[in-house]
């Protein structure tokens, strides 16, 4: 084989190997269900909601979509908080903007969040004027 021919199938292997490179990101999705005895305390609410987020380990960046219905009045605030096993209360790591329902967006995360994110320690909830400490909550799960 000729000296061009390997420089060719060097340079055609670089190149694949740089258009694969992104395909072997890891993407993880998640998932939780919102509702009020899933606070902490419980909330007698009738809302409920939904959140799906992926987080891109390549580029470290989740990003989600979320849903809500039913709550006592308008969303003043709405998190992801951590890290925090399922019944137990954490300070605030990614603030989100669901002034209405449906409402998305996506947050650059640290290596302890992503961390805290994967060993399931992040819960996500919902907050009203008459449920200042949080209206409806969901600890979230990778999705199967």
């Amino acid at each position: 084989m000729s000296h061009s021919s390997l420089s060719f199938i060097a340079a055609l292997g670089a190149g694949l190997a740089l258009t694969l490179a992104p395909a072997l990101a890891d993407v993880v999705k998640y998932k939780a269900a919102l509702n009020g005895p899933s606070e902490n305390p419980p909330t007698t609410s009738k809302g409920v909601g939904a959140i799906e987020a992926d987080y891109d380990s390549a580029t470290k960046t989740l990003t989600w979509s979320g849903t809500y219905s039913d709550l006592t009045g308008p969303e003043t605030a709405a998190h992801f908080h951590g890290p925090a096993p399922m019944g137990t209360n954490a300070g605030v790591m990614v603030p989100v903007d669901a002034k209405s329902s449906p409402f998305k967006g996506s947050a650059v995360l640290t290596d302890e969040q992503a961390k805290a994110f994967a060993d399931g320690l992040i819960y996500f909830n919902i907050h009203t004027a008459q449920n200042k400490g949080g209206e409806i909550r969901g600890q979230l799960a990778p999705a199967k």
